[in-house]
């Protein structure tokens, strides 16, 4: 990963954190993709640094806090993986002033709404919760420019997906980057509906 190209705060943080001492290779594939503003679908096996690239790409887009309403979306498949990218953001935006927010499911609807609508730039959020957010306007949707999707595989073909295809047909000139471990049909079907050419990261 080319660090000279990235915005310094994140440098610093990727520097702190070690990251730089032992860089894995998704992570710089990735962000090539991800600053291009391209569709990807990035595969790789669990622990080989998918989520942590996802993050880095995530904070290289926003860069600085703007207006009110969030720019980008990070669907997380679990609750526990919607907080552990919310820590791995926390730590590598430091001192970007980037705010972030984690909805979940259980969690309650209008504390969880109040808070995006507090101001934001990345809402962190599982399928399920998402849906019940958009159904009672809880997440102003004009700004949103990219949809990452973490652990793509893990998530539920009959009632979680289908939430991704209502995001698509809300949104307009979005990026979507997606992750995953094991390809299956139901990737097939979302890369054919929702994805423009978009380019693939594997190793």
């Amino acid at each position: 990963m080319k660090l000279k190209k990235l915005i310094p705060e994140l440098v610093d943080n990727i520097i702190s954190m070690g990251y730089d001492q032992a860089p894995k290779e998704i992570e710089g594939l990735a962000m090539s993709v991800i600053k291009s503003g391209a569709d990807a679908l990035i595969q790789a096996e669990s622990e080989a640094g998918k989520s942590t690239a996802l993050v880095m790409g995530a904070i290289q887009r926003l860069k600085k806090p703007v207006e009110e309403a969030p720019r980008a979306i990070i669907v997380a498949a679990t609750k526990e993986k919607a907080f552990e990218l919310q820590a791995s953001f926390l730590s590598l935006s430091k001192r970007t002033g980037l705010r972030v927010f984690t909805a979940f499911d259980q969690g309650i609807l209008q504390y969880q709404k109040d808070m995006v609508y507090e101001g934001l730039d990345l809402l962190i959020v599982t399928p399920r919760r998402l849906m019940e957010l958009i159904s009672c306007t809880g997440i102003p949707m004009t700004k949103i420019q990219t949809i990452y999707v973490d652990d793509f595989d893990q998530m539920d073909k009959s009632i979680e997906i289908p939430v991704l295809y209502h995001l698509e047909d809300m949104l307009e000139k979005v990026q979507y980057i997606v992750t995953y471990t094991n390809w299956h049909e139901s990737l097939d079907i979302f890369e054919e509906r929702v994805l423009k050419g978009p380019r693939m990261v594997t190793i």
